[in-house]
């Protein structure tokens, strides 16, 4: 085996998630042959003496991978503070020892949710850079109007002081009598920011009633009921590295925004900035609907006087 950073062997052997294993690192506490290393080193794991604390990292190849539809009401973490319940206490005992969900689905989210005891597995599949795409079913008040949709995919919304575009939306099924004047959508993203598909068709005014994630990347399973957990079979683990075995390059853009991707993921946003429309403050666009504050978005911060909010102090742009 060929020398690799020792972050990632560490999440391979499922001592720590990838940035769990850096963190550890650099509070000193793992040594290869005898020495102390810095973030960034590497070492093979097969010819050189690995210590977490002292302990010698032995290689793993028991790796659990399982498959929740988590339901409404259930947090995706290992504990939470609050005593609510989590997706753990869906997972049989045997499995819980070491197990993380992979990335996360808000409170009142349902669908499929990995969790794994493999790090470099987990990153993989939660990291933008990697391109597994998440897929999403969202039933939204009314109809959006194809501009505004068209908008979306183009412009995106700024999330978290990030810009973030969605890679797909498309129109599910047209309001039948069960649904009223609701709407059914299906979003893809490339990167799930907190709460970002709620956040676009609020500010749209078309607030969400209902939000499930339907697909891992090429997984799928609509067969599997709320609240149950099965193991991935070996074919769905390979295809899920498949779909994650490519890190992606950042897209360029070119002089005035032209040749854009859809499947733009993110580009940063000054701090008092927010593109057009989209405020930094969480608030409806003009003529939208529902244009209410939310609690827990604060307003952007204004630039100081006679400063352009793309300079810094020593006069460089960002």
């Amino acid at each position: 085996m060929s020398e690799d950073r020792v972050q990632k062997i560490l999440a391979r052997a499922g001592v720590a998630s990838r940035r769990k294993a850096e963190e550890i690192i650099q509070e000193g506490r793992v040594t290869v042959n005898g020495r102390v290393i810095t973030l960034g080193d590497k070492a093979d794991p097969e010819h050189d003496a690995i210590k977490v604390d002292g302990k010698r990292l032995e290689p793993r190849t028991d790796f659990h991978y399982l498959l929740l539809h988590k339901p409404t009401g259930v947090m995706s973490t290992r504990h939470d503070p609050e005593g609510r319940p989590t997706v753990l206490d869906l997972v049989p005992p045997k499995f819980r020892k070491a197990l993380v969900p992979v990335g996360r689905l808000d409170y009142q989210t349902e669908g499929l949710l990995l969790l794994t005891d493999d790090g470099d597995f987990a990153h993989r599949i939660a990291h933008p850079r990697f391109g597994c795409t998440k897929t999403y079913e969202a039933k939204v008040k009314d109809v959006p109007a194809p501009g505004e949709i068209a908008r979306l995919l183009e412009r995106g919304e700024v999330i978290e002081g990030r810009r973030v575009v969605p890679v797909r939306i498309e129109a599910k099924r047209a309001p039948g009598p069960r649904e009223g004047k609701n709407s059914w959508w299906t979003v893809e993203l490339a990167e799930g920011r907190t709460r970002q598909i709620r956040e676009m068709f609020f500010r749209m005014g078309h607030p969400v009633q209902r939000l499930r994630r339907v697909a891992i990347g090429p997984l799928r399973d609509p067969d599997l009921p709320a609240g149950s957990v099965r193991e991935l079979t070996e074919h769905e683990v390979s295809m899920l590295r498949r779909a994650a075995g490519k890190r992606k390059s950042r897209p360029k853009r070119k002089p005035g925004g032209e040749g854009r991707s859809a499947a733009a993921v993110e580009r940063p946003v000054p701090a008092g900035g927010s593109g057009r429309g989209a405020g930094g403050s969480g608030k409806a666009r003009k003529g939208g609907k529902g244009g209410a504050k939310r609690p827990g978005n604060p307003p952007g911060r204004r630039p100081p006087k006679g400063r352009s909010a793309k300079s810094t102090k020593k006069g460089r742009t960002r």
